[in-house]
């Protein structure tokens, strides 16, 4: 969720304090990693509100995509990809790790970031968008690269 390393931290530090403040209400029900990985979660999208990171998402109107390549995703370095996320507006960066990566349904983030599900799936939609472009993009650069 974080655009850099200082900012990750401080949502990291947030997280743990929560964490220990709140560690009587944890039930046994659950693992305790899930428990604090939604409290990461939650935490992490406060602390975009309350930076002005994330403000009202608007809805936008998502253009036909193509079929998402993921080979691609095979190819690229994984700090490549990182940062390539990170590039993602905060809307976008946002929705697109909650869905993708945490594992959150379109409801679910809609109802965390106070938006509509229709919303959470048009941001994830153009966040894919976006990021195959750039990865083919970025393809193109390491084949001529190669070639030359």
């Amino acid at each position: 969720y974080a655009v850099d390393k200082p900012q990750a931290e401080d949502m990291l530090q947030e997280t743990f304090i929560k964490v220990f403040n709140h560690i009587e209400s944890f039930r046994s029900e659950g693992s305790f990693e899930g428990w604090m990985r939604r409290i990461a979660v939650h935490t992490s999208i406060e602390w975009l509100r309350k930076h002005q990171f994330i403000s009202q998402m608007a809805e936008i109107e998502t253009a036909p995509l193509n079929q998402f390549q993921e080979d691609a995703f095979h190819k690229l370095a994984a700090d490549d990809l990182i940062r390539m996320i990170q590039d993602l507006s905060p809307g976008y960066r946002t929705v697109f790790n909650l869905y993708a990566i945490e594992g959150y349904t379109h409801r679910e983030i809609a109802e965390m970031l106070n938006i509509s599900e229709g919303t959470s799936k048009s941001q994830f939609a153009r966040a894919r968008y976006i990021l195959e472009k750039r990865i083919n993009q970025s393809q193109k650069i390491n084949y001529a690269a190669a070639v030359l």
